[in-house]
Parts: C-alpha cells; sequence; structure tokens
C-alpha cells in the first residue's frame, strides 16, 4: 500500500512523450514584487528552470501557470505575472510569449501558433475567482490549452485549487523535478534520519506548528523551540512573560508536549534569555533578561545571546537538522541577531539540512549562508503540511504509474 504523498508511484515528466505536444505546468512564481514592479527574490522561478528545460528539450510547447498574490478573482494590474515573464525570458535566455490571461479563445489562439520548443506563461491564474474554489468548469477551460500536465508547484499542492487538484484529473498529470526533490527531501529526512536528528522550530504560533510537533515527537532526537512560540511553553511552565506573545488556549498542549517529550527521552531545548523592547519598531531602547525576568510592559521580541549559545551547542553534533521559523522578529535589526545566529550555526554544522518555509527561507539568505544548506524549501504551508505527516492534495490527483 503506497504512503501519503508517495512520489515514487506517481508519473514524472521523464514518463512522457513530449514531443509536439502541449504541456501544462503548474508552478509556483508567486515571488515578492516591490512598489516598482521590481522582482526582489526570484528564487521560485529558477527552481523551476530543470523542468521547464527538460521540456524544451524534449520539443514541448511549453505552457506555465501560476498564481501571484492574493487578487481576489480581480484583475489588479499590481499583480500581473507580465514582471515574471520578463525575468524567466533574461533566465532561460530565450523569448517567453506573455499570454494577456489565462483562459479564452484568445488564448487558445495564441497556443495554437506554438512551435515545438516554445515557452508561453498565462496571466495569473487568480484572477479569475474560480482558481480558488476549485471550480470544474474552469478547469476544464484550462484542460483545453494542453495534452499533458505536470505539477512543479511544490509551494502550492496543498491548496484544493482548480489547477492544483480537478486540471490533473483531467489530463495525464505528471510531477516536474522541483516537486520531486522537494517530496524525497523533506519525506527522507522525517522517515530515515540520519541521527542525531534535531527539529528548529520558529515563528510565532504554536497552534501553527501543533501538527508538525505531533508528528516528530516519535522521529527526532532534540526538538528547539524560539519564536513567539517558545512564551506560551515558558507561561506554561509558570514563569512570567511580560507582555510577550502567547497563546493561552495552547497552554495545556505545550505542558503535554513537554511531558510526552521527556517520556520518550528527546532533549527539548527553550530560550534562557532574550532581547525584550515595549514596542516592536526600529529604534527603541532594548534590554537583555533571563527568560524568568521579562517585566510587564515588556515583549520578548528575540532570544538572547545565552540562548544562542545553548541552541548552536545543541545543533553542533546534529547530523540532519529541520529548522522552520525564526527566532525573532528578524526582519527588524535589532531583533535579528538570534534568527541570523541560528542560521550560522545549522550552516555549519556537519549534517543534511533542511529550511521550510518563506520567513526561514528569507533569513538564510539575509544571513548570506543559503549556499551552505542542504535543502532550503520553496513551500512554506506545504512544508509544513508534509512535516505534519498530511496528504498534500496536489500530490494525490496526480496520474499513478501503471
Amino acid at each position: 500500500m503506497p504512503g501519503k504523498n508517495d512520489i515514487l508511484n506517481k508519473l514524472s515528466i521523464q514518463d512522457l512523450p513530449l514531443r509536439g505536444k502541449r504541456v501544462f505546468i503548474r508552478v509556483d512564481f508567486n515571488v515578492p514584487i516591490d512598489d516598482n514592479l521590481v522582482i526582489t527574490d526570484d528564487r521560485r522561478i529558477r527552481s523551476t528552470i530543470p523542468t521547464i528545460n527538460y521540456a524544451i528539450d524534449e520539443g514541448a510547447k511549453v505552457i506555465l501557470a501560476s498564481h501571484l498574490g492574493r487578487p481576489k478573482g480581480k484583475v489588479d494590474p499590481r499583480l500581473s505575472l507580465a514582471p515574471v515573464a520578463r525575468r524567466l525570458q533574461r533566465l532561460l535566455n530565450k523569448e517567453v510569449i506573455f499570454a494577456p490571461d489565462c483562459i479564452g479563445s484568445q488564448v487558445e489562439g495564441m497556443i495554437a501558433k506554438m512551435k515545438e520548443g516554445d515557452v508561453m506563461l498565462l496571466e495569473n491564474l487568480r484572477f479569475h475567482i474560480e482558481e480558488e474554489k476549485n471550480d470544474p468548469t474552469f478547469a476544464k477551460a484550462l484542460a483545453k490549452l494542453a495534452d499533458y500536465y505536470v505539477n512543479d508547484a511544490f509551494g502550492a499542492s496543498h491548496r484544493a485549487h482548480a489547477s492544483i487538484v480537478s486540471l490533473p484529473k483531467l489530463l495525464p498529470a505528471a510531477a516536474g523535478f522541483l516537486l520531486k526533490k522537494e517530496i524525497e527531501y523533506l519525506k527522507g529526512a522525517v522517515e530515515n534520519p540520519i541521527r542525531p536528528f534535531v527539529a528548529i522550530l520558529g515563528g510565532s504560533k504554536v497552534s501553527g506548528k501543533i501538527g508538525v510537533l505531533g508528528n516528530l515527537i516519535d522521529k527526532v532526537d532534540k526538538v528547539i523551540v524560539g519564536g513567539g512560540m517558545a512564551f506560551t511553553f515558558i507561561k506554561a511552565l509558570d514563569f512570567e512573560i511580560g507582555d510577550s506573545l502567547v497563546e493561552n488556549d495552547m497552554i495545556d498542549f505545550a505542558k503535554n508536549i513537554m511531558q510526552d517529550l521527556k517520556k520518550k527521552g528527546v532533549k527539548f531545548y527553550l530560550p534562557v534569555d532574550f532581547v525584550i523592547a515595549q514596542e516592536v519598531s526600529p529604534g527603541v531602547e532594548t534590554k537583555i533578561v533571563t527568560s524568568q525576568e521579562i517585566p510587564k510592559g515588556w515583549k520578548g521580541l528575540d532570544i538572547g545571546p545565552a540562548s544562542v549559545k545553548l541552541f548552536s551547542e545543541a545543533i553542533q553534533n546534529a547530523k540532519t537538522i529541520i529548522w522552520n521559523g525564526p527566532m525573532g522578529v528578524f526582519e527588524i535589526d535589532a531583533f535579528s541577531r538570534g534568527t541570523t545566529a541560528i542560521a550560522n550555526a545549522v550552516a555549519d554544522a556537519y549534517a543534511m539540512t533542511i529550511v521550510g518555509g518563506g520567513d526561514t527561507d528569507y533569513a538564510v539568505h539575509k544571513a548570506g549562508v543559503s549556499d551552505s544548506i542542504t535543502f532550503i524549501s520553496t513551500g512554506g504551508g506545504a512544508s509544513l503540511q508534509l512535516l505534519e505527516g498530511k496528504e498534500l492534495p496536489g500530490i494525490s490527483a496526480l496520474s499513478d504509474k501503471k
């Protein structure tokens, strides 16, 4: 019986006879674009280049489709994929035809004129409300454009949207190289880790990581918790946390998790000191205090130097590390040192290192250590769902190997 997200039992792009065929490749080009419509980070585009180049080399007519932002079913020029088409053209060193929509007779006419090896990028799928509603009629309109479907959008594969789950049921549907790589790395690390296996969890909320903690509890050797979610655990230990972020409805869960980890002999690390301030803004007065001495009116906004030392030592002998979530409000320089230090400690470890989640991805790039990380996932929500052991709808929808 194949397990959840078993990519090995699904068709791969290499299983499809692509020459002369129209190949619809669902990608995740949901990239940050500034007010001047300039792409500030193109890693998600670059990650799909091997799949696109393979399809070009095999003589396919390549039709790329993605969402960008949350236009809520309305055409928003600021969320057009036109800047992405220009960037992709430079990366491929080849013309990218840009379609003014993603369905309809005009687009069908443009595709009919494509030659083998041509590349087209469709306009933002989410300009149609039917995409997020997983509307079958919209999926059929997309299916008219192509002979084959390829999913290379790991970052969107946890969403039950039309181009992710309904469209692949209408065409022979395969996995692209990026999708396969993401699943194999994340699943492999959790199911067959080289030990010691360390999970580092940060970010603001425990509630967003419940499933991950529950799924990893039987698999890891050490759990390190930082970021805003640490305060729920610290409060569960009956310490004062001042005005720091806390989820009071998660305190019992935090107590139970700590008891379970102890029973299973998993080492559990919480911050022992914090950088605190009264406001979450640049230029405010900051102090460093122990985790038991946060005064009323003050908030913990980053882990302190003693916590950095403790966590770095816990990471040092790891052989597998999964990190999801920053250690503090790292977007503000005064509260970024903890996250940067952990990024450096992870990069320096003699381990297979996997970073998941948009914020953590940004943090390792900001720290300048991305080249020293074994694998950086392109999908925040999708990687969390995978780490929770949940099925990804976008994988289930692909065609099984015969």
